[in-house]
């Protein structure tokens, strides 16, 4: 039933009459919002309102015919609801009616009780902007829109100021009164289940007479100056820039808000409609490429998407440029508009970027931490890491680096020594006294429980502590570090270095237990008795796979990685005599590497695959070599020889092929020749595979026929709702660093699950960061400065130690081969996109990206908006209509000459 008197009032405040063609009607957001929390009797008196006039109860009631106290009741009704405005004024209430935006619909969802109650409030914000944003696209000249971005201010400290109302500062401090409330954007967004992970609360800042309002009408709380530079502060801090009011005149404003781009209503103005114009500041981006790095921080902040990694190195054959419609002069409907924002983001140009940064799993900046690091900045070089990766003195020792492998300077000469450098910053930072541990972003409070301690369990918790969560890992082992730790040999990864890095989790506040088994000592259930919010199950490929063959189960056979968890435990192992190794990865030259240290007299490797076709990296392969490991490819085992119940030997078959056409995993054999080769030892490193015990017992998670878990490809979330999950347990055995960046993933879809009303997939970045087209690009002229290699400790027989030998560079060899970097990628900028918020300026650590003032435009008188709005849309019409005959006459002169 339609309430006459609320669609009265939604006309009203519209400035629009019942009838006309304008007329707010009962489908109309403006009539929506108010429907729910506007009685008849409250809609009575603020149809007596006055727009930005104010009144006091007994000006109103005399309108209203009501009583003075009957009257200055439902105006105080209003005044909470969000209906009407409230000041004291000489000692007296007054009361008046704003506009919709930046005024009463903001109001309406701050009343934190009514948007509970009433979800169609934040449904009808959202709806008022998608209703009124389509007839605004390209029609509002720059600086007069109802909001306004305002640029973070120490992104333009370095200028000669023109415009003090650029900047945040001045409105601070020139008023005395100030308070704080939730965004009213993203209530609405969390309302309807749409957040995009950016939190609500206390974010935007009110002042002057819209403070007095919030704070009397319980919608924020009161602060001082000196609190409202310190929210501005942890917002540009925390990746958000600023939206001002723009409808107070010149040079003033009533409200500061903090917003992202995934989550901002004002914002969407540029991002879904691409009409910038309506918020921008008086500022573009651009990007001094000599400096720019690639890093990707500054595209990753940036609210509109306006930067995007591209290439920096000159190409044979330069891809042609498409000129992009304007709306100055181009028709702006749907099908020029990015309804798809939210999830469509893009970081790298069509045409790709630096491939070092593409094939990383974590896509860590290399190109900025070889910078950083090139200058001497080495704790600053950790920070950048540090962003995608929290053990990097890990991965400096046991990284695939498929960084290298993808480094453009490959093609001149020799790649550069990426993990060699990263291994060097961080143990510049073990060395100190006071370490590097990143600020904690948030207070969050809620906890959440890892489970396993390997590197995606870790990487987890780590982010989540960051962000501010209470986090518990639990790991069954006494260790932790998981495969780190127990799967990883010393002389490889020494374990004081894995410790070092888990010492600055605990530094974090992220809590261990160890020796507890969940499934067995401890339930999910329990564990959700005890208020943990959500599970992150990162329990690794802790087990090793047997072959299926005759005389495996005999004594003196067993699997690689049992083999490395007791060695690396401190098990007083011994093997005597001939041992064989089964397998051709990486985890098998550990294996084989290990065995030469616990007192196996020769060790020989089989593996199906011939030497080119080894799974294992190129240096492992080496490393085993030149410590007298044989390997013997293209054989696979048959059987294993038994007497007595312990081995004697095994039997082996000829490989002649290991995949079929298809490039799939289907060996085939030539069963005639064979060979038996003497063991008293064998040890079978052919994969490794999940116990996953009672763990998931009365759970929904599914797994999959291998026995990973299937999870979500992007959020990693399990059937269970508050389980996810990491690491080998979903992709199956891979390297640490892929583990690392599957756990920071984690950690997002954690944030948002347990928070109310945050998407998993809304306002997420996918970081499809793509190569460049190496084969297109003009290397010549280059020079042939030779790769930096590290010195291996002495020692006579590194065959026997379980230290790790490996050297790291010296700074003076950091400094010459962090100059052998191309630098190949750079931040490229859409002017037209950019908004000027200077986000991305904060997060350049190279000064290669600054604000530049492209216009000059402030707040206008409210009286003058509307007019100013239509004197620009009739001279653009003017434009579109000139532009259309041009265009069919060009269009008429392609089809002759195509002809």
């Amino acid at each position: 039933m339609v309430n006459e008197k609320v669609l009265d009032l939604a006309n009203k405040i519209s400035r629009t009459k019942r009838g006309s063609k304008d007329e707010i009607t009962p489908n109309d957001p403006e009539y929506k919002i108010l429907e729910p929390i506007v009685t008849e009797e409250m809609a009575e008196v603020a149809l007596c309102l006055k727009l930005r006039e104010p009144m006091s109860a007994s000006e109103i009631a005399s309108m209203c015919g009501k009583s003075v106290e009957k009257t200055e009741k439902l105006l105080w009704d209003l005044a909470y609801a969000g209906v009407a405005i409230v000041n004291k004024i000489d000692g007296v209430d007054k009361f008046w009616n704003e506009i919709w935006v930046p005024g009463h619909m903001e109001m309406i969802v701050n009343n934190r009780e009514n948007v509970k109650k009433y979800p169609q409030l934040g449904e009808a914000f959202d709806a008022y902007g998608k209703k009124r944003a389509p007839k605004a696209a390209g029609n509002v000249p720059v600086g007069s829109g109802p909001m306004r971005v305002i640029p973070i201010e120490e992104s333009i400290s370095g200028e000669t100021r023109r415009a003090s109302y650029e900047e945040i500062s001045k409105y601070l401090n020139e008023n005395t009164i100030f308070s704080v409330s939730d965004c009213s954007c993203r209530t609405a967004r969390e309302v309807m289940g749409e957040g995009c992970g950016h939190l609500k609360e206390d974010m935007c800042i009110q002042m002057g007479h819209a403070a007095e309002f919030y704070i009397r009408t319980d919608r924020a709380r009161q602060i001082t100056r000196e609190e409202a530079f310190e929210i501005i502060k942890k917002a540009e801090e925390n990746g958000l820039m600023h939206s001002v009011t723009n409808t107070d005149g010149p040079g003033k404003i009533h409200a500061i808000c903090n917003c992202c781009g995934c989550g901002c209503f004002a914002v969407r103005n540029a991002n879904m409609f691409v009409n910038p114009d309506m918020i921008r500041s008086n500022y573009v981006s651009q990007v001094d490429k000599d400096k720019c790095v690639a890093c990707g921080e500054c595209v990753e902040n940036c609210p509109t998407n306006a930067l995007k990694l591209g290439q920096k190195l000159c190409s044979k054959t330069p891809t042609p440029q498409k000129k992009r419609e304007l709306p100055y002069d181009t028709e702006w409907g749907p099908d020029k508009w990015n309804p798809d924002y939210r999830i469509n983001k893009k970081v790298v140009e069509e045409t790709g970027s630096s491939p070092c940064k593409a094939e990383c799993p974590a896509h860590i900046g290399i190109q900025g931490y070889i910078k950083l690091a090139s200058q001497g900045r080495y704790k600053e070089a950790l920070e950048l890491i540090k962003q995608e990766n929290p053990f990097p003195a890990v991965c400096g020792r046991v990284c695939p680096r498929y960084c290298e492998s993808a480094c453009t300077r490959g093609d001149i000469d020799d790649p550069i020594a990426i993990d060699d450098i990263k291994k060097f910053i961080a143990e510049q930072d073990m060395k100190l006294e006071h370490r590097y541990i990143p600020k904690i972003k948030h207070n969050y409070g809620k906890k959440i429980a890892v489970i396993g301690a390997g590197p995606a369990g870790l990487s987890c918790a780590y982010y989540l502590a960051v962000d501010g969560y209470k986090v518990t890992v639990f790991e069954k082992e006494k260790a932790l570090g998981g495969m780190l730790t127990l799967g990883i040999p010393s002389f490889r990864l020494e374990k004081d270095v894995v410790n070092s890095e888990i010492d600055i989790l605990k530094e974090l506040g992220v809590e261990f237990k160890t020796g507890v088994e969940i499934g067995k000592d401890l339930s999910l259930n329990d564990l959700r008795a005890q208020d943990f919010k959500a599970f992150y199950i990162a329990i690794g490929a802790q087990s090793g796979r047997k072959l299926g063959i005759e005389g495996e189960d005999a004594e003196g056979v067993m699997t690689g990685v049992d083999f490395l968890r007791k060695v690396n435990l401190g098990e007083n192992l011994k093997l005597q005599g001939e041992t064989v190794i089964i397998g051709g990865g990486n985890v098998a030259i550990d294996v084989a590497r290990t065995a030469t240290r616990v007192g196996a007299t020769g060790v020989n490797m089989y593996c199906l695959e011939t030497r080119e076709e080894m799974p294992a990296l190129e240096e492992e392969i080496d490393e085993a070599l030149s410590e007298g490991i044989i390997i013997n490819n293209s054989w696979g085992p048959k059987r294993i020889l038994v007497e007595n119940g312990r081995v004697t030997g095994v039997e082996f078959k000829k490989c002649i092929s290991v995949f079929d056409e298809n490039k799939k995993f289907s060996p085939k054999f030539d069963e005639n020749e064979t060979k038996i080769v003497k063991a008293d030892h064998v040890l079978i490193s052919v994969g490794q595979g999940f116990d996953w015990g009672e763990l998931l017992k009365d759970s929904k998670v599914q797994l999959n026929p291998n026995k990973t878990v299937k999870v979500d490809p992007i959020t990693y979330q399990t059937d269970e709702p508050d389980i996810f999950a990491g690491g080998d347990a979903v992709t199956g055995p891979k390297f640490a660093i892929d583990a690392i960046a599957m756990g920071k993933e984690g950690a997002i879809s954690i944030h948002r699950f347990v928070q109310p009303g945050q998407s998993l997939v809304l306002g997420r970045t996918k970081r499809d960061y793509r190569p460049f087209d190496k084969t297109n690009l003009d290397l010549g002229g280059y020079d042939r400065v030779p790769r930096q290699k590290t010195s291996h400790t002495d020692d006579n027989s590194p065959a026997k130690t379980f230290r790790d030998l490996r050297g790291t560079f010296t700074e003076e060899q950091v400094k010459k081969e962090t100059e052998r970097c191309l630098s190949c990628g750079a931040t490229v900028v859409d002017e037209f996109i950019c908004i000027g918020c200077g986000q991305c300026t904060t997060k350049c650590k190279f000064d290669a990206i600054k604000l530049v003032r492209k216009y000059d435009c402030q707040n206008p008188e409210f009286e003058n908006m509307k007019s100013t709005i239509v004197k620009y849309a009739l001279k653009r019409k003017v434009r579109i209509a000139v532009k259309k005959p041009i265009k069919l006459l060009k269009n008429v002169f392609t089809k002759k000459d195509n002809k």
